[in-house]
């Protein structure tokens, strides 16, 4: 992840997760100590703080994965990258007065029209 949003010119400052196991492990204290990212964790029993990403993956499902029938998961696969362009360059959204999300990073170098 951090290599595909360094190549879209995305500097990761933090990640917010939620206390799974696998986000407490040593391995991953060690790839963010590693790459500068700061960790911060939800509230225990706290599902509200994840909203933002169960809507993403409710939009996701119903965008891009259901939208269409597919012949095969490579034709799905395929389609994703040009969704997920779609999805945060020129997709109006709702919460941020129908702006795309890109809008929202300072620091993204580049322009996707």
């Amino acid at each position: 992840a951090h290599a595909w949003f360094a190549g879209h010119g995305v500097t990761i400052e933090r990640v917010l997760t939620d206390n799974a196991w696998s986000y407490r492990k040593n391995t991953w204290q060690q790839a963010c100590a590693d790459l500068g990212i700061a960790r911060r964790f939800t509230r225990p029993w706290r599902p509200q703080t994840n909203g933002k990403v169960e809507r993403y993956h409710r939009t996701l499902l119903d965008e891009w994965a259901y939208q269409q029938p597919y012949h095969s998961e490579n034709e799905r696969q395929r389609a994703f990258g040009d969704w997920l362009d779609w999805y945060n360059f020129h997709r109006p959204h709702t919460a941020i007065h129908g702006a795309p999300p890109a809008d929202r990073v300072t620091n993204l170098s580049e322009s996707h029209t």
